[in-house]
């Protein structure tokens, strides 16, 4: 007999968005015909979202006929990133997402020319960058804040809302209030937009330095809904009655990309079966529910045309199974959003493999327990049991969970009709409940690091002349550093009374230095002292040292600058906590042996001198103990100072070595002494090493240094002094020490113990 009215819920596999391989064109056209025609029927009972659903049962039911391909499910994004492609949907965005973003407004690349200070050893370079001001497209949804942002696979802004780059961000969250930005009003005048119900960025100024003057590859993390609960289906269908049902149990995030609502729905439904029908006033859409208070037991099902108690239900294959899907896609929230698979326990290995791809937010526990349900269904899915009952009951709607009289399990009502023997309901088993929850791993993630931008650490100094640079021309240098690797430099100034004189960039390339922890003691820097060793503490935990054999030593390996004085270390011993214990020492090195005599306190300075000094100009930063330099980076609210240490010291004359005296035939006593020259350390064979000052002078003094009471000028490394005048001296002043220093063109050295005197 024909049907008089009926009823359906569809909720099985998804609709397939092209024929399958081998599905001849007389299919095709008879799936088209399908779901045109209860698209039309939809939208006759629902309006425009019911001919969305409607559209959504006819391709379920094409995929219960025709069956689908390999691959099911709109297509996860990878790695995808931001672009500026007209006629590009923006997509709906719910919880937690990563997402590309689409590029909406841009300024010209800004060209900026900026001197870079040179490193020890290196001239200056003048260095070109750039910046650029433009606004990325987020979501057409609002979204609650934003998190973290990726440029070319790095962090350019972290968990702490920090950018590592210099410029700045602004967010737009995607309301109907919101204000037109003031950088692209300025740009585009009174026909500036506002991109009203459009979250989107705006970054102005953004440095472009670190991705190759351009501007990089962008995606976004985004939080919509407050981003830290399920994703409900409300927001999803708006207008529909959904209840307070997720769209995915467990996801933190869903993505709509834009196509049709039943696409997305079909998405769902894949993974969490849907319940689709139509009211009096509304659709109504759910996921199915096996709530034990809400199972209904039917009645002993009618005979049909007065047959035999086994002929009451009529239980029947629909047709063959399909292949059951192995392995689900996803964003894995655990790996920064890449997609992820998960596949169902005990799916085959071999052949061509069936995947569902779901553009959720998930763990990976999550997305196997939801593969494992899914390839748990498809197995039971193909078992449909045709029971006619005498009185329709108003509970027994299509999407309602039944028992059968004396039979196991539950099934789900798809659809009835009413004929003149009764109602037939057409029952879909449902799946057996799978026991306790699943575990899985999601793999391990290669994450950028997220350290934030540290203060910018800075101490100036001369350093002992090395003669890579002019005898007349201070060596001086900054030791410009940070806590971590994320600090990206900072722009150096002259200090100069209430104003700062820019000198340059520092460059990103930190220099290794900090403190004294325990005092070094004195030495009379003769010989190499093995069990020597100083503490220093670093400003970073990943700066250090390395170690050096003798040979590394003679040609003038790991020199630190320990206050005034020059040490070598042969074992860098790192101790934690940013603490390394520097050992086997040669002290004084560098004509700075007067330093080593007296030792260091706790807090002094130690600088590693290597080519990660900054070189500064003596015509800008005059070699004075009173001339400051300043270091401005990213996170520098005030300019860092440094007062220069060590002035005078590359430019002050060695201090002669190797005292002897003899004795002439006439009692005349003869003082000698070997003298050095600045920067020239090797002595490769017997000639005297350079002058270096303008003229050979020395001063010989009797007496405290300070206030000798006798005073030579000499033009040699000899002085002479009769016995009548050694009397002479002791008789009018007493016993006294007997001294010389060099004099250079631009200071004097400190003095050489010739003899004590009585």
């Amino acid at each position: 007999m024909p049907a008089l009215a009926g009823s359906s819920a569809i909720g099985g596999k998804p609709p397939t968005t092209s024929a399958p391989d081998g599905v001849c064109p007389l299919r095709q056209k008879a799936s088209l015909m399908a779901t045109l025609l209860l698209t039309a029927l939809g939208t006759a009972v629902g309006g425009p979202i019911g001919g969305a659903v409607g559209a959504f049962i006819g391709q379920q039911a094409d995929a219960l006929v025709f069956g689908g391909g390999s691959r099911q499910g709109p297509r996860l994004r990878e790695l995808s990133v931001s672009t500026s492609s007209y006629g590009q949907p923006i997509g709906r965005h719910f919880g937690r997402m990563r997402v590309p973003g689409t590029i909406i407004w841009s300024t010209e690349l800004i060209e900026s020319k900026n001197k870079q200070k040179g490193r020890k050893g290196q001239p200056s370079t003048v260095v070109y960058s750039y910046s650029a001001s433009f606004a990325v497209a987020l979501s057409s949804t609002p979204i609650a804040r934003l998190g973290r942002i990726w440029a070319d696979g790095n962090l350019l802004r972290g968990t702490l809302d920090d950018l590592k780059v210099a410029g700045k961000l602004r967010l737009y969250q995607g309301h109907g209030d919101d204000p037109v930005d003031p950088l692209i009003a300025a740009d585009k005048g009174i026909n500036a937009p506002a991109f009203r119900d459009c979250a989107y960025v705006v970054f102005e100024s953004l440095d472009l330095g670190d991705f190759g003057n351009r501007i990089p590859a962008l995606s976004f993390e985004i939080f919509a809904d407050g981003g830290d609960s399920a994703v409900s289906l409300s927001r999803l269908i708006p207008g529909a009655e959904t209840g307070s049902a997720d769209v995915v149990p467990g996801a933190r995030g869903f993505a709509d990309e834009g196509g049709s609502l039943a696409a997305t729905l079909a998405a769902i439904d894949e993974v969490i079966p849907l319940v689709c029908t139509s009211g009096r006033d509304r659709l109504r859409v759910a996921p199915r529910s096996i709530a034990q208070n809400t199972v209904q037991t039917l009645p002993e099902a009618l005979a049909a045309g007065g047959g035999s108690a086994e002929e009451r239900r009529r239980k029947q294959r629909a047709g063959v199974p399909g292949r059951a899907p192995a392995a689900l896609r996803y964003y894995d929230e655990e790996r920064d959003y890449l997609p992820g698979v998960q596949r169902a326990s005990g799916s085959r290995r071999y052949g061509r493999e069936l995947m569902v791809d779901l553009p959720v937010t998930l763990n990976a526990s999550g997305a196997r327990q939801l593969a494992n349900e899914r390839a748990n269904r498809a197995r039971w899915q193909s078992e449909t049991v045709v029971w006619r009952i005498g009185e329709m009951d108003p509970r027994l709607q299509p999407g309602a969970i039944v028992r059968l009289p004396e039979s196991a399990g539950l099934w789900f009502t798809r659809s009835w009709e009413w004929y003149d023997e009764g109602i037939e309901l057409v029952l879909d088993r449902l799946t057996p409940h799978q026991m306790g929850p699943q575990t899985s791993d999601a793999g391990q993630a290669n994450r950028p690091a997220d350290q934030i931008i540290p203060s910018t650490s800075l101490y100036a100094l001369e350093v002992p002349a090395d003669g890579s640079i002019g005898a007349a021309t201070p060596a001086l240098y900054a030791a410009v550093s940070a806590e971590n690797s994320a600090w990206r430099g900072a722009a150096l100034y002259s200090v100069q009374g209430n104003g700062l004189v820019a000198l340059g960039s520092s460059g990103s390339q930190r220099a290794v230095f900090g403190s004294l922890i325990e005092r070094l003691e004195p030495s009379h820097a003769m010989l190499f002292e093995p069990e020597a060793c100083l503490i220093v503490e670093l400003v970073g935990d990943d700066l250090g040292f390395e170690d050096a054999d003798m040979a590394g030593l003679a040609e003038g390996a790991n020199r630190v600058m320990v206050g005034s004085e020059v040490v070598q270390f042969a074992q860098s011993i790192p101790l934690g906590n940013r603490r390394w214990k520097l050992q086997g020492l040669l002290r004084g090195r560098g004509g700075t042996e007067h330093d080593a005599a007296l030792g260091h306190d706790v807090q002094t300075s130690v600088v590693l001198l290597d080519d990660s000094l900054v070189s500064l100009d003596p015509a800008e930063v005059p070699p004075l103990g009173t001339s400051r330099i300043a270091a401005i980076g990213i996170r520098d609210e005030e300019p860092v100072i440094a007062t220069l240490a060590n002035a005078g010291l590359s430019r002050r004359p060695l201090t002669p070595v190797h005292p002897s005296v003899e004795v002439a035939p006439d009692s005349t006593s003869v003082w000698c002494w070997t003298r050095r020259a600045r920067g020239q350390w090797r002595w490769d064979d017997p000639v005297d090493v350079p002058l270096i000052e303008e003229t050979e002078a020395y001063l010989v003094g009797y007496g405290a240094v300070a206030a000798p009471f006798a005073a030579w000028s000499v033009s040699e490394s000899r002085f002479r002094l009769s016995q009548q005048e050694r009397l002479s001296l002791v008789t009018a002043f007493g016993p006294a020490p007997l001294w010389v220093w060099q004099i250079g063109t631009f200071g004097n050295s400190h003095p050489l113990l010739l003899d004590e005197i009585n």
